[in-house]
């Protein structure tokens, strides 16, 4: 972590740690993953609370309007700003091309997402399984990059290692080797946060593929298919409706992936 990072990402905390062979509880510092309230406000409207670690809130900003289809394009968000609010949390100001806004107007209120579920103010089953565009990108990736990527990825999770208590997401090349990595108290976070970073950066999912250290939901499904990722890569395994949504929309789903084993389809 980057000293002026670590603040918003990790705080030291002390605990009494006791032990099982009966020596006395003992002092231990060690640090704590930042968890706080960061209200999203688009083009002046209170958008959505999620539950997140607030480092990265740019990449966040952007992956989060992609992944929720407010836009298409980078350039099509303004500026974004985040500032620590006096009662707690954060703020985290976006404003959008005003032609643009269209899909945020039908959207728009005020919603409480309280672990980052990526389905926020949908209302309807109808709008949860909405239509999503096929993946069209096609990549061959090598089981041995596929490993080489999970093995890779825990000495590049700094806030991880200081506190065991965050997810990860990984953009890999379909070599294997990581170019990207953003990390948070929330997997749907740490994603928006990948897909940011790798919009502000010219990367396009379909140039390599995703490793999460997370539970592979229909959400995290969702976010890569809308992004256009043919490979999606998780440390957990799948939900049935994740699953479905992979098979029928082109994402090639690997899960319970490990640096000698994995399960495909």
């Amino acid at each position: 972590m980057q000293p002026e990072a670590a603040n918003s990402a990790a705080r030291a905390h002390t605990y009494s740690e006791h032990f099982a062979d009966g020596r006395a509880p003992a002092p231990r510092d060690r640090l704590l993953a930042v968890e706080a309230p960061v209200a999203i406000e688009i083009n002046g409207l209170g958008y959505a609370v999620m539950m997140a670690t607030p480092a990265d809130l740019a990449d966040f900003a952007l992956g989060f309007c992609l992944s929720e289809q407010l836009i298409a394009r980078p350039e099509q968000l303004l500026t974004a700003e985040a500032s620590e609010v006096p009662a707690g949390g954060w703020m985290l100001r976006i404003q959008l091309a005003a032609d643009d806004a269209a899909p945020l107007m039908e959207r728009a209120r005020l919603r409480l997402s309280e672990g980052s579920c990526g389905l926020c103010g949908i209302e309807s089953l109808e709008q949860v399984l909405r239509p999503l565009p096929p993946v069209t990108a096609r990549l061959d990736v090598a089981d041995a990059a596929i490993f080489a990527a999970v093995s890779a990825l825990p000495d590049l999770q700094p806030l991880g290692r200081a506190t065991r208590a965050v997810h990860a997401a990984a953009f890999c090349t379909p070599d294997g080797a990581v170019r990207l990595v953003r990390e948070d108290v929330g997997r749907h976070n740490a994603l928006d946060k990948l897909l940011g970073a790798m919009a502000q950066a010219g990367l396009g999912a379909g140039e390599g593929f995703i490793v999460l250290t997370a539970r592979c939901s229909f959400e995290l499904v969702q976010k890569a298919i809308i992004a256009g990722c043919p490979l999606l890569v998780t440390i957990s395994a799948a939900s049935t409706l994740a699953a479905q949504q992979a098979a029928a929309h082109g994402l090639r789903l690997v899960s319970l992936a490990r640096e000698d084993s994995f399960l495909a389809g």
